[in-house]
């Protein structure tokens, strides 16, 4: 079949912009994307949003977007070829998948399971978690689902506080915390929402949703620290769930950091099925990589030379 060849255009991904939140353009510029990846093979071509990151000691390397951004694939379906990578200067790549459709290039890895809930099937949730989610009810919780777009201020500035209180109670990474800026491009989106639990006209807990490949993603969200104790997020979760049977859609609900741990054990809780999240780790200049690698020990770690 020959070599399938790689190019990147300095667009800021534009080439792979398409009415799904993980490749609308506000949330790519958003994510800060640099290029689109255009790989083109016998029968059709993927076009991929990617950020370009200078190496310490030389070079180039990619990741995609957070999420599942994938790429728009057009013609055949992506046949197991190598890429001429030569013309892209990249030493390494790394690409996180759709899942609703299919691979922007043959043979991904499979990196874990998201947990969903399918409006098809029925409804999941563990006992304890219903218990909770009732007791709130009865205690005044109340949620609200509006469009991204038509989201009040003030409830905006309450997410960001949720989600700000929650990382910095969970000790998360910095990579983890996002200004303001970047909350206001994903609810720019006009299949986004903004999805909240109030007691009393306060805020406690919030989510962003969004349709991406005809996916309803719970994006990211969080708790206060005065509503800790209730948890009202349980019912945000439920909220969700509603809106996804409205709109006849699965909700990704996503992992944990790592297979098991407790945000993993709790998304399962309301999960009626999980799907395959997959990746792509290539290594596009096998000389760069080994020299900058080294006899650096890895492990897992993708690029090796970043651990």
């Amino acid at each position: 079949m020959g070599l399938a060849a790689a190019e990147l255009v300095a667009d800021g991904g534009a080439l792979a912009h398409s009415d799904d939140l993980f490749r609308s353009p506000a949330y790519l510029a958003a994510e800060g994307t640099t290029h689109t990846l255009r790989v083109t093979f016998s029968g059709g071509q993927s076009l991929v949003p990617l950020v370009i990151r200078e190496i310490d000691g030389g070079g180039i390397d990619a990741v995609s977007p957070y999420g599942y951004p994938g790429g728009l694939v057009s013609g055949e379906p992506p046949p197991p070829v190598a890429v001429d990578w030569s013309a892209t200067g990249l030493v390494s790549l790394f690409a996180r998948e759709r899942l609703g459709a299919g691979p922007w290039l043959a043979d991904p890895t499979v990196r874990g399971h998201v947990h969903l809930h399918e409006p098809s099937q029925p409804r999941a949730m563990r006992p304890r978690l219903g218990e909770q989610v009732r007791a709130n009810e009865r205690d005044g919780w109340e949620t609200e689902a509006t469009l991204g777009p038509d989201a009040p201020a003030p409830d905006r500035a309450a997410f960001a506080a949720a989600y700000e209180q929650t990382m910095r109670g969970v000790g998360a990474a910095e990579r983890y915390f996002f200004a303001p800026s970047y909350f206001e491009a994903v609810l720019s989106f006009g299949r986004s929402w903004l999805v909240v639990a109030r007691r009393g006209g306060e805020v406690g807990a919030a989510a962003i949703a969004g349709v991406s490949d005809g996916i309803l993603h719970y994006f990211l969200g969080g708790t206060t620290d005065s509503a800790r104790a209730a948890s009202p997020f349980k019912n945000v979760v439920v909220a969700m769930q509603d809106l996804a049977d409205e709109l006849g859609l699965a909700l990704n609900l996503g992992g944990g950091v790592t297979p098991g741990d407790g945000l993993d054990e709790f998304k399962r809780g309301f999960a009626n099925a999980k799907r395959e999240f997959t990746t792509h780790q290539l290594v596009c200049d096998p000389a760069a990589y080994a020299e900058l690698t080294g006899d650096r020990d890895a492990g897992d770690f993708f690029p090796a030379y970043r651990a």
